[in-house]
């Protein structure tokens, strides 16, 4: 019931801000600026922030009445009682309200302004799907040094591409830990193959989220851990952290541009001298109009090895671009598409592969998502990978085709 309550009133302010807007076209820019940052700061959760952008907003324009509206129901729903009822006062007095915020005040009084509540979220998925290239086998089964005029080395079959079919069960939950937006979170997978059981896998992931602002910069921080089993051992330990950093640039209110910096640990239980270090600086630009999204995002990667890892260090970059639209039926599409170049430092395996290892990946996805009711939906998900390499047995490509539903929290 509380939930619902949140929800209600967010959507209020949402609406209410709206409205504002448009009746004080005739305020400073500036403080038009502000308020605008203020309902961002809501709808991602920052109800300190907003608090402190709200007040600013009201001492620039004592008449703002979207921002004194705004104000209360944020100090009611972080339990500051009193503080809520003057405000409530002041706006009953100084605006006229209409019926519909008349409405709206008193059952947020009636309802009571308790302290905060942390709000959680979660979903489930479970998909069914066919894979070409279960193992990620090469394209090629003989390598050919460059030069040789012998047969080359031969790949066993179990390096080769397997095909097969696979279950997959997958779920989130997210809490809020804070008033001001933090969150925590906890991601499961679990996929099963109908026969190559080898390449089974459940990956454990948890970690917290963490906006920070100041005066104009935002900043938003993400730590996490997690694990990865294969054929039901133990395979990669994980440990990341990331930055997303949106400084004030003066763009139109559809574009943002943000960015990202990383530092990725890498352990590989089975396999020796792999362990190792990425880091990732890149650069966003998200486009939101309507029902119309795209991003795009460019960035370079440094990966350093921790042992004496075939290869050695490496450096690369990273490329990817989305686009997402509302569809008939209320369905969704998106389109994607990922490439990621790596160059190694060394010769991979001297005297039995002499070559620096060059590598382009490149991904291509299609989904389509159709809501079934308000907490289910259906997604169908095409997904192709091509992976090029000047080393022939390391090069791969792979076809997927998934059918999912999923269970959303209400």
């Amino acid at each position: 019931m509380r939930a619902m309550l949140h929800r209600a009133v967010l959507l209020a302010v949402l609406v209410t801000g709206a409205a504002a807007h448009a009746q004080t076209d005739n305020s400073g820019d500036a403080t038009q600026d502000l308020y605008r940052d203020a309902l961002r700061s809501i709808t991602e959760g920052r109800r300190d922030d907003a608090s402190e952008t709200l007040k600013r907003v009201i001492e620039q324009e004592p008449l703002h009445a979207g921002a004194w509206l705004d104000l209360a129901l944020i100090q009611c729903a972080l339990g500051r009682t009193a503080e809520a009822e003057r405000l409530f006062e002041a706006i009953e007095d100084r605006f006229a309200p209409p019926p519909e915020i008349h409405k709206l005040i008193a059952q947020t009084r009636a309802g009571g302004c308790k302290n905060w509540e942390p709000r959680s979220q979660y979903s489930i998925i479970v998909s069914r799907g066919i894979e070409q290239n279960v193992n990620q086998g090469a394209d090629s089964a003989v390598y050919l040094p460059p030069g040789s005029t012998d047969g080359g080395l031969v790949l066993l079959p179990d390096f080769l591409p397997k095909h097969d079919q696979y279950t997959v069960v997958s779920a989130d939950y997210i809490r809020d830990l804070t008033p001001n937006g933090s969150q925590g979170f906890v991601q499961f997978q679990d996929r099963r193959n109908d026969t190559q059981h080898a390449y089974d896998s459940s990956a454990l992931f948890a970690g917290m989220d963490t906006p920070w602002r100041y005066r104009n910069w935002k900043l938003r921080t993400t730590v996490s851990l997690g694990m990865t089993t294969l054929g039901g051992a133990l395979y990669q330990k994980q440990a990341q952290l990331q930055a997303q950093l949106m400084p004030p640039l003066p763009l139109p209110d559809t574009l943002q541009f943000s960015l990202y910096s990383g530092l990725t640990h890498v352990d590989y239980e089975t396999l020796d001298n792999f362990r190792g270090n990425t880091a990732e600086l890149r650069g966003q630009l998200v486009y939101r109009a309507g029902n119309h999204y795209a991003s795009a995002s460019v960035g370079l990667l440094n990966d350093r090895a921790s042992e004496n890892r075939p290869g050695g260090n490496r450096h690369g970059s990273t490329v990817a671009l989305q686009w997402r639209q509302l569809l008939p039926y209320l369905s969704t599409g998106e389109l994607g598409y990922t490439r990621q170049d790596w160059q190694s430092q060394s010769v991979y395996s001297p005297g039995l592969i002499d070559q620096v290892r060059k590598q382009v990946t490149q991904v291509w996805r299609a989904s389509l998502t159709y809501p079934f009711s308000k907490n289910q939906n259906l997604l169908m998900e095409v997904r192709r990978v091509q992976n090029k390499e000047n080393i022939s047995i390391f090069q791969y490509n792979d076809r997927q085709l998934q059918l999912s539903w999923q269970w959303l929290s209400p």
